[in-house]
């Protein structure tokens, strides 16, 4: 989206303000486009490329200086957008690789990992964007800078970065020819991995649905 149409005219593109709305609008146009599905086999890679712009954005935020805001308490915003469409329709797109294994925290020993899956963490993260843009377009710019930065640091950062390494993974496989196993009890509807759980499976059958749809040269079968 222009700077006609997202900005007020007066406001100088080189501003922070505006680079940082204007990557994060562009993340949720291009993910609310994939989501359509008009592109199947191209899921995985532009997903990959938006989330990592993404997260430049999240790396300025990051390293800026705190941001507060004008106002003690936030104002109301009304209702949030429903996601749930999007999940739904990101859900049967990355099928059968929605579901990944993350760990929360890297510096928290002896935590187990845990199952997430790419189409609810991606929603996450747009309804957190989403979130911040609504101050934005009202003009509470400073608003929208440290909701995007607090939320950066409490939920929308370390979820994209999961969510990234667990699209680039999915890749790495396929075009390095190293298909996964079947992933034995990686499922979100328990809250743990273990024996009781049920199985996902994955490995061969994303080679074969993945990997044709993006059009790569097939795994060799055993």
């Amino acid at each position: 989206m222009s700077d006609a149409t997202l900005h007020a005219t007066e406001q100088n593109p080189d501003d922070f303000a505006v680079q940082i709305a204007d990557q994060i609008e562009s993340f949720l146009v291009a993910v609310s486009e994939v989501a359509k599905g008009d592109e199947p086999g191209s899921t995985v890679p532009f997903l990959l490329l938006e989330v990592s712009q993404l997260l430049l954005a999240g790396g300025r935020l990051g390293a800026h200086e705190d941001i507060v805001p004008e106002e003690r308490y936030e104002p109301d915003l009304g209702p949030e957008p429903d996601v749930d469409e999007l999940r739904e329709n990101l859900a049967r797109l990355l099928d059968p690789v929605d579901v990944y294994s993350e760990v929360f925290d890297p510096y928290e020993p002896r935590k187990a990992p845990v199952p997430a899956r790419i189409s609810d963490d991606l929603a996450d993260v747009i309804t957190d964007l989403r979130h911040g843009m609504a101050h934005y377009r009202a003009g509470r710019t400073t608003e929208a800078l440290w909701w995007w930065q607090f939320s950066y640091f409490s939920n929308w950062g370390s979820t994209a970065s999961a969510t990234l390494r667990a699209l680039h993974s999915v890749l790495a496989h396929i075009r390095l020819d190293q298909p996964l196993e079947e992933l034995d009890g990686l499922d979100t509807d328990h809250g743990v991995m273990g024996d009781e759980t049920l199985e996902f499976e994955a490995g061969k059958v994303m080679e074969q649905e993945i990997g044709e749809q993006l059009g790569l040269r097939s795994v060799q079968q055993p």
